[in-house]
């Protein structure tokens, strides 16, 4: 048995434990990696080699920082006043919650930006009496698409990142590139949603969220922050976000890397008080981590077996032999927009994303329009309440059911869907300068 066959095979193994979760993603994932050392695919000293990469110390970092942002009350500040701003309609407040919370989310890890606006999108329902089912799935697309944007709205968007540089590109993905299909995608979601899509959320009535909204109120009423503490944590976020985008305008990229920014800034909201230690180790989403460390290494191993090469042939030679660019898009938005409804869309990203590039490599392809496809299709996840995260949280204070997910994500996933294979071609060609 060849060592690429040997390769697939692990893959394969992993994939089947991330679509069925019989482990968990994170041990299925550092378990690849374990197996591909232990069968000589790479050299052992590289089995976790993944766990010291960049990207996981980028977003370890910006966990962190986030998370300084939920303790101080800063992020629920900043919620609830745009938030109120839209007055008591439905409409308007459904248009100015899904704009803000995509916006928090932009710079935020989206289950955590869900999670600080749940309290006050109720509080306000609670005012304005509309039932909660009229909100708070919006709330949840809205953090998913505001999280599609930048660098570090999603564990996936880091993914393409270390992909690409996996496969040999210096710097294939700037602070805000996602923004460049994830922005119009974000608008055109929030449009559908407010003027078509509300039509097909549940209508519940406000009674049945009596309790609930009582206490919400009580503990909004109680969750007031530190005014000095969120000032600080405001300045420390507002200064990484500038220098993680704006660094090489700056001329200071060579000096603070992402990376550096990010665990700094981190480190910063520790000492001025703004988190506590615990907080700060505690806000780590770990699972994600290791997510990361181990399918780095898988990646790596499918490269240097020729694994990733062998997939690409048979992928290509069941799509025709001599695909277009658009078919291989067209192809994986539906693969990985089918996956991230049953599989976590971190998950999907990194099984999709480093075949889609062996695959676009073998045509002679920029690979980049493929896996920024695939990695807005992940981030469709729209139709069920496994999908994100974000879809879970929600799923019980708003008294979903399974198919109430099915009825409002159906015509998003095709909003989104026709965004994404309309621009992303245009905005980054498959053979540019042809």
């Amino acid at each position: 048995m060849t060592p690429a066959v040997k390769c697939i095979i692990i893959l394969v193994i992993v994939a089947i434990c991330f679509v069925t979760e019989l482990i968990p993603l994170a041990i299925a994932a550092m378990g690849g990696a374990i197996a591909c050392g232990m069968l000589g695919l790479i050299p052992t000293k590289m089995v976790f080699s993944g766990l010291a990469g960049s990207t996981v110390v980028l977003f370890a970092g910006m966990f962190v920082v986030s998370a300084a942002m939920f303790h101080t009350g800063l992020a629920h500040r900043m919620g609830a006043s745009v938030v109120k701003l839209c007055g008591t309609s439905e409409k308007k407040l459904l248009f100015g919650m899904m704009s803000v919370t995509a916006f928090l989310s932009v710079f935020l890890p989206n289950t955590g930006a869900t999670a600080c606006l749940m309290p006050v999108v109720l509080g306000i329902c609670a005012a304005a009496k509309i039932s909660p089912s009229r909100q708070l799935i919006p709330l949840a697309y809205a953090a998913v698409l505001g999280g599609t944007c930048s660098l570090v709205g999603t564990p996936p968007n880091l993914i393409a990142k270390q992909a690409l540089e996996a496969a040999g590109y210096v710097d294939p993905v700037g602070f805000f590139e996602f923004g460049r299909i994830g922005v119009p995608m974000c608008i055109v979601g929030i449009l559908f949603m407010t003027f078509v899509g509300r039509k097909f959320l549940p209508d519940r009535s406000i009674d049945e969220f009596k309790e609930l909204l009582a206490n919400t109120s009580e503990n909004n009423a109680e969750s007031t922050g530190n005014a000095q503490k969120q000032i600080v944590t405001g300045v420390i976020f507002a200064i990484v976000v500038i220098v993680m985008a704006f660094g090489k305008e700056l001329g200071i990229s060579k000096i603070i890397s992402l990376d550096m920014a990010a665990v700094l800034g981190g480190l910063i909201c520790v000492l001025a008080g703004c988190l506590t230690e615990k907080q700060a180790y505690a806000s780590i989403d770990w699972v994600t981590i290791f997510l990361f460390g181990g399918m780095e290494v898988v990646a790596k191993a499918m490269d240097k077996t020729g694994a990733g090469k062998m997939i690409a042939d048979a992928a290509i030679s069941v799509m025709g032999g001599n695909p277009s660019g658009y078919t291989i898009l067209v192809v994986f938005f539906i693969i990985s927009a089918t996956l991230t409804q049953f599989m976590s869309n971190t998950a999907t990203s990194a099984l999709l994303c480093p075949v889609g590039i062996a695959i676009a490599q073998r045509l002679g392809a920029d690979p980049k329009s493929v896996v920024m496809g695939i990695i807005m299709a992940s981030a469709c996840s729209f139709m069920t309440p496994v999908a994100m995260p974000p879809n879970t949280l929600v799923l019980g204070p708003g008294k979903y059911r399974f198919m109430d997910y099915v009825r409002a994500g159906t015509g998003m996933l095709i909003v989104c869907g026709i965004v994404v294979l309309v621009f992303t071609p245009i905005i980054w060609p498959f053979f540019p300068g042809k």
